[in-house]
C-alpha cells in the first residue's frame, strides 16, 4: 500500500473516532429529557371515586433518581409567580419501570374525591426530573386536563 493510502486511512480513522467520542460525551451530558406525556383525568361521580393518571417517558444518559409530579389548576398562584424545583421539592413521585436503553416509563395515579373540592377548568400537570448525575428538567407545563 501507498503511502498516501496509509495516511488518509489513519486521518480517516481519527476522524470518525473523534466524532464518535464526542457524539458520546455530548449525549452524557444531556439534561434528562420527558417525552410522550400525557394526563387523563376521570371526575368521581356519586361513590365513585375518579382518578388522574399520568404518564411520561423520561430518558437520563446517567440513570434516573427521581421523578416528580405535581397538577395544579392554570388559575392558580403557580400561573402569576411561576412554578419552580423548590415548590416541587415536596410533591408526591411517579413510580418508573425500564423501557429499554436510558429511558423509563413513568406513572403517577391518584384517586380523586368529591371531599377534594378540585377548582373547575384547565389544569397542568408539572414535572420535576432528577438524575443519577444530579441534572434536572423542571417542566411546569409537561402535560393538560380539564376538570369538568
Amino acid at each position: 500500500m501507498s503511502r498516501r493510502v496509509v495516511l488518509s486511512v489513519i486521518a480517516g480513522g481519527l476522524v470518525l473516532g473523534g466524532a464518535g467520542a464526542f457524539t458520546f460525551v455530548h449525549a452524557q451530558n444531556q439534561p434528562p429529557a420527558l417525552t410522550h406525556s400525557m394526563a387523563h383525568y376521570i371526575a368521581p361521580h356519586g361513590a365513585r371515586d375518579g382518578s388522574l393518571t399520568f404518564t411520561t417517558d423520561v430518558t437520563a444518559s446517567s440513570g434516573l433518581k427521581s421523578v416528580k409530579v405535581l397538577a395544579w389548576p392554570a388559575n392558580s398562584t403557580f400561573a402569576k409567580k411561576g412554578l419552580t424545583a423548590k415548590d416541587m421539592a415536596a410533591v408526591e413521585s411517579a413510580v418508573c419501570k425500564s423501557s429499554g436503553g436510558d429511558t423509563e416509563k413513568c406513572t403517577y395515579m391518584v384517586a380523586v374525591t368529591d371531599a377534594d373540592h378540585s377548582p373547575r377548568g384547565q389544569w397542568h400537570v408539572a414535572v420535576l426530573v432528577t438524575a443519577e448525575n444530579g441534572d434536572t428538567t423542571l417542566n411546569t407545563k409537561a402535560a393538560d386536563f380539564t376538570v369538568a
